[in-house]
């Protein structure tokens, strides 16, 4: 009598290895539950508050003069910090990675000093430091330079406490490079100037946006730094976060949210471009190799 055999697929007797992390279901339940409680649900509230004003209150809250001019103030300084950080933030990584020097790093860890300050006192040092009678301040006021209750003091708070964002993104694509790509460069005869702007900066690029663009984005919200440094004058030195503050001290909780509502939009809209600009650049990189 014919034994009869009988075919199963391959690996249906073995189990699946066991994984420390959770299972899909478990993971993405907990995910949806931490982003609508922690980022939706904070989002949605304001979004319904900033609704109860309708459509052109909301047009005749944003496009007050004041509230033009605290966006225009915003907008400017925030950018100038993050194009100050997007070249010393690169130089600073460039630095650390690139070279052995005493105090090396003592250096590095002064870069997440932002991190760790709270705002407020950075705020109250900065504004110690660059006041007419302090340490920089008095010789910056001989040649008629203002920086405290100025704009530039503050560009000065926002790069403060924006600038480790460009170094610790930067800084560990530059340690993983290898050397060898400059090498090879080097011996084809390309210059030093030559080497960086084809070689290196091409790999920088994507975290170098990224840092920058979050340098730019928190630069965007920072409030504890800058009100104290920033003397707060309508149209001259009063940002969208402290004239957001100051409607919500005024019970006027539709203004707040219109205002917030709209400085989230830009935020969305930035983070939109960026990763159409990063999306780019992959897609042409591939396209040359």
């Amino acid at each position: 009598m014919p034994r009869l055999r009988f075919a199963f697929p391959a690996g249906a007797g073995r189990r699946a290895p066991r994984s420390v992390i959770p299972g899909f279901r478990l993971s993405l339940g907990l995910t949806l539950l931490y982003l609508g409680l922690i980022v939706m649900l904070p989002i949605g509230a304001l979004l319904l508050k900033a609704a109860d004003v309708g459509f052109w209150g909301y047009i005749a809250i944003i496009t007050s003069p004041r509230t033009l001019a605290s966006f225009q103030i915003t907008i400017t300084t925030a950018a100038a910090a993050a194009l100050f950080n997007a070249v010393y933030g690169l130089g600073l990584a460039w630095v650390l990675v690139r070279y052995e020097f005493p105090g090396k790093r003592l250096l590095d860890a002064m870069v997440d000093v932002p991190f760790a300050l709270p705002t407020a006192v950075a705020g109250l040092a900065l504004t110690a430091l660059f006041a007419k009678n302090g340490w920089f301040g008095a010789p910056l006021a001989q040649w008629g330079i203002q920086v405290a209750y100025a704009p530039a003091g503050i560009v000065c708070a926002m790069a403060f406490t924006s600038i480790p964002f460009v170094v610790r993104t930067v800084q560990p694509v530059l340690e993983d490079m290898e050397p060898e790509l400059e090498e090879a460069a080097a011996t084809l005869g390309a210059t030093d100037f030559t080497i960086f702007r084809r070689v290196i900066f091409p790999t920088l690029f994507p975290a170098f946006l990224a840092g920058t663009s979050l340098a730019f984005a928190r630069s965007l919200g920072e409030f504890g730094a800058v009100v104290f440094i920033a003397g707060n004058q309508p149209f001259r030195t009063e940002i969208v976060a402290l004239l957001t503050f100051i409607r919500l001290e005024e019970y006027d909780y539709a203004a707040a949210a219109a205002i917030a509502v709209t400085m989230l939009g830009l935020a969305f809209l930035m983070l939109l471009v960026v990763n159409a600009v990063q999306t780019w650049h992959q897609r042409s990189a591939m396209g040359e190799g």
